[in-house]
């Protein structure tokens, strides 16, 4: 799988450097030169960025490669879809420019026929001034207009330097285009991310929530994704954006970080400053499985949050259940839907908090009234949110599964490149309505 990764980045590599290096430039040229040496660099670059994400090197590090590794990945994802739209406008713009080069030169040709034939009908005119000169002397003089073909030629301007061939102004056109349109996409989706989630409001209502609920407010946060890229001012953006909307409750569903509490407990902090009637609750996501989930729940307690971990409160007339992410049970933490709702009242209303949507099967199996999940980002980067599609029963919104409704928010932050396409980041504020209202 790995040598398929390599492959496929190696291939990916070439055919840019390709099109925008060697289909534009001179062999042998500085700026040829210099494109390999970029086209080089930056594969490697991301690798090391990727890879130190992941092991113990110093955050600082980590930040530094952090930045310029994720936003190729970005950027070569769009550029790479704009050079193949290119490919397209290629041989199109090629044969424009063909036709126009041909009208130009048939303009050429004639306009020398003409200036050709003008002098001989000229010198025809008047046979009798050539008849009227005889002896050698005659014969010996040329004629003062005869010229030889070679002498017909005109010279080259040495002042005009030569215009680059069609292909390579073909190759510069389409290349420049292509790179034009990435790097503003690239862009336009880092700014969606660093302005913060807007808000959302969607009104579910539940068979069983009891009329003193009736328009009870959650705020759903997921994937908040602190790390390298997104710290401090990340989360005191989110937490301002909660603050706002004065909700009765506060969900975090999960993929709150991307690293150690040592390396980012100062970026959590402003999760301390979360607001709401009835408190802020915390369920795991994959992501806090990547390092040391059981020190997260206990960090984020410490913050003031509540952790469900596989269990329920009462609250204002329904249930709210907490189960761990799927990741966890590698370690024997995995989601356990007995534990946290073998004994309760089924007449009870229920609203369950879990990361990933996939286990709506056992949501609507326990007879849950609402899921509340986040992961899937929304796709986070178009085209990549048809593969997100495929791997999850809801990529982004509100879904009934049976008596079960599912919704699924597109998170708050970003995993990887700080990017977003398609898929803006949000915060939900989800209205329970009581059917006996």
């Amino acid at each position: 799988m790995a040598l398929v990764a390599v492959t496929l980045v190696a291939g990916a590599h070439y055919y840019i450097w390709r099109r925008l290096v060697r289909d534009t430039t001179t062999a042998g040229g500085t700026a040829r030169k210099a494109g390999t040496a970029v086209i080089i660099l930056l594969p490697v670059l991301t690798v090391a960025g990727v890879a130190v994400g992941r092991s113990g090197t110093p955050f600082a590090l980590k930040q530094i490669l952090g930045w310029p590794a994720y936003m190729w990945l970005a950027t070569l994802l769009y550029l790479l879809l704009a050079l193949l739209v290119g490919e397209a406008v290629r041989p199109l713009l090629r044969r424009v420019l063909d036709r126009r080069a041909a009208t130009a030169a048939a303009g050429e040709t004639a306009a020398e026929t003409a200036a050709v034939e003008a002098p001989a009908t000229v010198g025809a005119s008047a046979p009798s001034n050539a008849a009227a000169t005889s002896g050698p002397e005659a014969d010996a003089t040329p004629a003062p207009d005869a010229t030889t073909a070679d002498d017909a030629t005109p010279a080259p301007d040495a002042t005009t330097a030569p215009d680059p061939s069609r292909r390579i102004f073909v190759s510069r056109v389409v290349g420049g285009a292509a790179a034009a349109a990435a790097l503003a996409t690239v862009g336009y989706g880092t700014a969606n991310v660093l302005r913060g989630p807007a808000v959302k409001r969607v009104t579910v209502p539940l068979a069983r929530l009891p009329r003193a609920a009736h328009g009870y407010r959650i705020a759903v946060v997921s994937d908040i994704h602190l790390g390298p890229l997104l710290g401090k001012a990340h989360a005191q953006r989110v937490v301002d954006t909660i603050n706002s909307t004065n909700p009765d409750l506060v969900a975090v569903v999960g993929d709150l970080v991307d690293g150690t509490v040592a390396d980012l407990g100062p970026a959590a902090e402003p999760l301390a400053g979360l607001r709401a009637k009835h408190g802020s609750y915390f369920v795991t996501g994959n992501h806090e499985y990547f390092g040391d989930a059981g020190e997260w729940v206990d960090h984020v307690r410490e913050l003031g949050l509540h952790p469900l971990e596989n269990a329920r409160v009462e609250i204002a007339g329904f249930d709210l259940v907490g189960v761990n992410d799927i990741a966890g049970e590698d370690e024997g933490e995995g989601p356990d839907f007995e534990k946290a709702l073998g004994d309760r009242d089924p007449a009870r209303e229920s609203v369950l908090l879990a990361h990933q949507p996939v286990v709506i099967h056992d949501a609507v199996k326990y007879g849950i009234g609402l899921q509340l999940s986040g992961h899937t980002h929304g796709g986070q980067m178009w085209p990549v949110n048809y593969i997100a599609q495929a791997s999850n029963p809801t990529l982004a919104g509100l879904e009934q599964y049976g008596d079960t409704a599912l919704y699924v928010t597109r998170g708050a932050g970003a995993w990887g490149p700080p990017v977003r396409v398609g898929a803006p980041s949000d915060i939900t504020v989800v209205q329970l309505a009581s059917r006996q209202a």
